[in-house]
């Protein structure tokens, strides 16, 4: 089975039917302390850093990960935090393409 950092999205348009709670549950598992909100809609994490610095160069690596996934999520920058939120807006809730570039961002943390 391939690991979800491993995935690539896929593109979505609309058409797709949300994940039910209980699927995104089980997908927010194999994450790292990702959050579901409580209409079950998105999913979010809360990082820090040491300055900001190091918090624009975990956003630019963001951005250019969410570009190269055609999937972008919503961001709240300060001086050393970031707080990341994802959701499909074409389907007004979640898709297996959240939980793909949460983990492919949870990767960003080792390098």
């Amino acid at each position: 089975m391939t690991s979800l950092h491993q995935k690539h999205c896929a593109p979505c348009e609309g058409g797709v039917t949300p994940l039910t709670q209980d699927e995104a549950k089980k997908l927010l598992a194999s994450l790292d302390k990702w959050n579901l909100d409580s209409d079950g809609k998105s999913i979010g994490k809360y990082y820090t850093f040491r300055n900001y610095y190091h918090t624009m160069a975990f956003v630019n690596a963001v951005a250019f990960l969410s570009h190269r996934e055609d999937h972008h999520p919503d961001l709240v920058v300060a001086y050393n935090s970031c707080r990341v939120t994802y959701t499909t807006h074409a389907i007004q809730g979640l898709s297996d393409n959240d939980f793909i570039c949460a983990a492919k961002i949870d990767k960003l943390e080792h390098i």
